[in-house]
């Protein structure tokens, strides 16, 4: 491990509670291997405090922040800039300190997501066919955002609740369809993606109840889900055929331009990184 100096750069990630995260050691990870005088460590901030915790960053000489449950809405508001990214998203998952000492608020959810499909099924297109996101929470946003900056003409979202689904097509435009809850499989005919956003399936949730047998042969299936890694989705998919993609890559991805920003560091996404995390995430 590395010896920190009177230089070093801070960073760390907010959170209530702030135990559970990976985010100290993927960001520990990378300042070892890139031999990074710098430090990210966790915050346990109640929410009452957020305020006063990110007005801090300054005081304290940190470079900057993540945010995590339950601060990701809140701190839109806490913030002196937001990205145009972090606007549309609706909540902030980074925060950068600037050499001027203003806090801009982003959300690199997005990026994440995408640049793990990029990676990990790089035969997909935006403009292929349609797409199908299941889930209406911050995770669906993300994705969508994503999706529809990428150039997808079509969004099928399938929500359990209508109502949210509907909102997010307000918010986004014509280019989403809400699909109801009871025809999810049947919508599933000519897409060329489909991302499960819910927490269906995840360890200790309900299951995804989801028949895959109008997916198309070439159809990329993306759950966001981590724990397990290996889902019933993915195994399913995986049996037909289809190329598949897990959620750990989104998490890894999206701290790469924290990284950079707070360390001077543009840090790569590695078969060892994703081991380390497995690891940590086993423990």
């Amino acid at each position: 491990m590395a010896i920190l100096s009177g230089r070093a750069k801070l960073a760390g990630v907010m959170g209530w509670p702030v135990s559970h995260s990976r985010s100290p050691g993927l960001h520990g990870y990378w300042l070892e291997h890139y031999g990074v005088d710098g430090a990210y460590v966790p915050l346990a901030v109640v929410p009452d405090r957020l305020r006063d915790a990110i007005g801090g960053l300054v005081a304290l000489g940190f470079r900057g922040v993540n945010l995590t449950l339950p601060h990701k809405e809140a701190a839109l508001g806490h913030v002196d800039d937001l990205s145009a990214t972090a606007r549309r998203i609706g909540a902030v998952n980074t925060i950068v300190v600037g050499a001027d000492g203003k806090l801009r608020g982003d959300n690199t959810d997005a990026f994440g997501f995408l640049e793990h499909l990029k990676a990990s099924a790089p035969q997909w297109r935006a403009d292929a066919r349609p797409v199908a996101v299941l889930g209406a929470g911050g995770a669906a946003r993300a994705v969508i955002v994503a999706l529809l900056d990428e150039g997808v003409i079509e969004l099928r979202l399938i929500n359990r609740s209508p109502e949210r689904a509907s909102k997010l097509r307000e918010a986004f435009g014509p280019a989403i369809t809400v699909v109801d809850w009871a025809a999810r499989s049947t919508a599933l005919s000519d897409v060329s993606l489909l991302v499960n956003a819910t927490s269906l399936g995840m360890s200790g949730q309900a299951p995804l109840d989801l028949a895959l047998d109008r997916l198309n042969q070439t159809t990329v299936v993306y759950d966001l889900v981590y724990a397990p890694l290996d889902t019933p989705l993915l195994k399913a998919a995986r049996q037909r055929g289809n190329a598949v993609v897990d959620g750990l890559g989104m998490l890894l991805h999206q701290a790469r331009p924290g990284f950079q920003a707070w360390f001077g560091v543009e840090p790569e996404v590695t078969a060892a990184l994703r081991a380390f995390v497995l690891d940590d995430l086993k423990a």
